[in-house]
């Protein structure tokens, strides 16, 4: 990079850092105002103390000078700052660096609105989070996906995705190709929660499929990775015999990490296997 452009980037982090020091409220840090405030928002001796840099060292950074800032200091000025994922992702950007947490300053929480939106939906729909735990699903989703989704699943408090595929004695049969399906199902996870490797309770259930599932673990010591696609997606329904969907995988916007999947019912094609 340029000497040109890294010192535009320099100053943009500062600029960047400075607004958002000066938007940021007292109260939210946990900070009680001792006397009268000249200036808006946090001081620069704030912030340094709350994210653990010297007050100098935090004011070269405003300045634009040339200084380096670890990716763990980058971290903690976000949480001081309390900046949302949008603005946390551009800190890592301006600064260079690779977020070592890319999920921090998402909701936990999957908003209540997301579970109205699917119960509105005449399609089976479910949402996943982080783990592939399904947080929301309509009634026809619950028809479709018996042994995981239905009222009878008691198994997996959790309802986990994968749980399902590969634990549940239903879902070999419920699940058209399911070697196909299982093992591409395998590759997406391993891309979805790829910068989360280290989050405990994906490890959990990373180590807990692998000890559970021979045919889980083979999958996943072949490291295959794909993207969580749409296409065709075919079942062999115990009540409601074959069925054929298209599958249509959404992002929720704010929440990277949470995704809206709808299976749209096939028009054409052979009306069996």
């Amino acid at each position: 990079m340029s000497d040109v452009r890294s010192s535009e980037r320099r100053r943009e982090l500062g600029g960047f850092l400075r607004a958002q020091r000066e938007r940021a409220a007292p109260s939210s840090a946990g900070l009680v105002a001792a006397r009268r405030r000249r200036t808006p928002g946090l001081r620069r001796e704030e912030v340094a103390e709350l994210s653990g840099l010297s007050t100098t060292w935090y004011t070269w950074i405003e300045q634009g000078r040339d200084v380096s800032v670890s990716p763990s200091a980058l971290g903690r000025l976000a949480r001081a700052l309390r900046l949302d994922r949008a603005q946390r992702r551009y800190l890592f950007e301006l600064a260079g660096k690779r977020d070592p947490d890319p999920g921090a300053g998402d909701a936990d929480e999957v908003p209540a609105t997301a579970g109205s939106c699917v119960a509105a939906i005449t399609a089976p729909a479910y949402i996943l989070d982080r783990s592939w735990n399904a947080r929301s699903w309509n009634a026809p989703a619950a028809r479709l996906f018996v042994g995981w989704l239905d009222a009878r699943s008691t198994g997996d408090a959790e309802r986990n995705l994968l749980r399902f595929i590969f634990l549940a004695p239903g879902a070999r049969s419920l699940i058209c190709d399911w070697e196909r399906r299982a093992r591409r199902v395998v590759a997406e996870f391993r891309a979805h929660c790829g910068a989360h490797l280290d989050n405990a309770a994906l490890r959990r259930l990373i180590d807990e499929l692998r000890h559970r599932s021979p045919h889980f673990a083979q999958m996943w010591e072949q490291h295959g990775v794909l993207g969580r696609e749409g296409g065709e997606r075919t079942f062999n329904h115990p009540r409601d015999g074959f069925l054929r969907f298209e599958q249509m995988t959404f992002e929720l916007s704010g929440h990277s990490d949470v995704k809206l999947t709808i299976l749209v019912p096939a028009t054409s094609g052979a009306a069996a296997p």
